[in-house]
């Protein structure tokens, strides 16, 4: 090997170990700042992403949201007071799976019916925090908080996200017919003086009204709850619907 060769190596020798001395403590100084301790790996951040995605995917259901105007149906900002007395709104339901029911509690005819339903929904979900019920009366004047908590107390009514609520009449009729599309109004030649549907509203842990599919592939968005498990039919021959209610509502629970 020549002279020249071995000047060389030197050389290059000589430049790594003024590299290394002038460098490496200022690479050592930044990571231990953490100005370059951040993942730089693009690929890996769109690995976890699509793998985030995927999970999701996997974990919706076949239940499907109620669309109107092509914008997913959400439930409304609500504000009401319990039967306890607390203030209750759309946020504290966020994260829970919940139905939705509107009642009054001097009715005569389908509201105790809905409400034993219910109970037997209760119980079926009894002990888990992540699923609740949301029963708002129509009839505020006669419904105080202290009225409610006597009837909550009489059906029996234990899961502690069950909030029976009463307030202004005009949001609550305005929540009912708008924000649930369930009907409700005042008619004094009805048993009871109003009127009122006898549908559950399923909603999802991000406020939205979901529902499985109808016969003709379109969403079924109520649940009828005026037919026990136990009659399983009525007297025209309509199919109890708290079945599948139980059944969707453990569907969202697992999303």
């Amino acid at each position: 090997m020549s002279k020249k060769s071995n000047y060389s190596y030197v050389g290059i020798a000589f430049i790594i170990l003024v590299f290394g001395i002038i460098f490496i403590p200022k690479i050592i100084d930044r990571v231990s700042e953490g100005d370059i301790i951040r993942d730089e790996s693009r690929s890996k951040d769109v690995s976890t992403s699509h793998s985030n995605e995927k999970d999701a995917k996997q974990n919706k259901s076949d239940l499907v949201y109620l669309e109107i105007n092509g914008e997913l149906k959400k439930v409304p900002a609500f504000s009401f007071t319990n039967q306890d007395g607390i203030t209750i709104t759309n946020e504290d339901y966020i994260g829970k799976v919940y139905v939705v029911e509107f009642f009054f509690t001097t009715c005569p005819t389908i509201c105790p019916i809905m409400n034993r339903n219910l109970v037997g929904v209760q119980n079926q979900f009894d002990g888990l925090e992540n699923f609740g019920i949301a029963s708002f009366t129509i009839s505020p004047e006669i419904d105080t908080p202290e009225v409610l908590k006597a009837y909550a107390e009489k059906y029996n009514v234990t899961n502690p996200n069950w909030n029976f609520l009463t307030g202004d009449e005009t949001e609550i009729y305005k929540l009912a017919n708008e924000g649930f599309n369930l009907y409700t109004a005042k008619d004094d030649s009805v048993e009871g003086g109003f009127e009122h549907s006898g549908n559950f509203a399923l909603i999802d842990k991000e406020g939205y009204i979901r529902s499985r599919k109808d016969d003709f592939g379109n969403p079924k968005i109520f649940y009828n709850g005026l037919i026990s498990e136990v009659e399983g039919v009525d007297e025209d021959g309509i199919s109890q619907e708290i079945t599948i209610l139980k059944e969707d509502i453990s569907k969202l629970l697992r999303e």
